[in-house]
C-alpha cells in the first residue's frame, strides 16, 4: 500500500460494509485509484470493530447484510457520540424511496445504488467529506 496523495487533496479513510466480495472489492479498487485509505467489513459485526479501532472519515454500508443489516449498523454507529458526525452513505441494489427515507431515520447522509461506477462512488466522498 503506498501513501501518495493526489494533487486533489489528503486522502481520506473509507469503510466499506458489504457482505458481497465483489462489492467490496470494486469499491475498494475505486477508492484506491482515487488516492483514499480503505477498510473492508463483510457485516456490521465486524463493521462496528473497524469502525472503532480505525476512527474511518467516511462509510459505506449496505442495507441488506446478514446478521445485522444496514440501518442497525448506521444506528449503532450514530448512537455513538465519538463516530456521530462521521457521514455514512447506505448502498442498496433497489433505488427505493422507502430505502432512502428509512436511512434518513437512522442517520445516513446519502444513498448511492448498486452497481455504482467508480465515478458516482469517487463522486459521493468528494461530496460527502466537504460536509465533515
Amino acid at each position: 500500500m503506498s501513501n501518495e496523495v493526489p494533487a486533489g487533496g489528503a486522502g481520506i479513510k473509507v469503510l466499506v460494509i458489504d457482505d458481497s466480495n465483489t462489492i467490496r472489492r470494486s469499491a475498494e479498487i475505486f477508492l484506491k485509484q482515487g488516492g483514499h485509505d480503505v477498510l473492508l467489513a463483510e457485516d456490521g459485526f465486524d463493521a462496528l470493530s473497524k469502525v472503532n479501532d480505525h476512527d474511518p472519515d467516511l462509510i459505506f454500508c449496505d442495507i441488506l447484510m446478514p446478521r445485522l443489516d444496514g440501518y442497525q449498523t448506521c444506528a449503532i454507529i450514530k448512537r455513538n457520540a465519538r463516530f456521530a458526525k462521521v457521514p455514512v452513505i447506505m448502498l442498496s441494489s433497489k433505488d427505493g424511496l422507502f430505502d432512502k427515507a428509512r436511512g434518513r431515520m437512522v442517520g445516513s447522509e446519502d444513498y448511492l445504488t448498486k452497481p455504482f461506477t467508480k465515478d458516482q462512488l469517487l463522486q459521493a466522498v468528494a461530496q460527502h467529506r466537504r460536509a465533515a
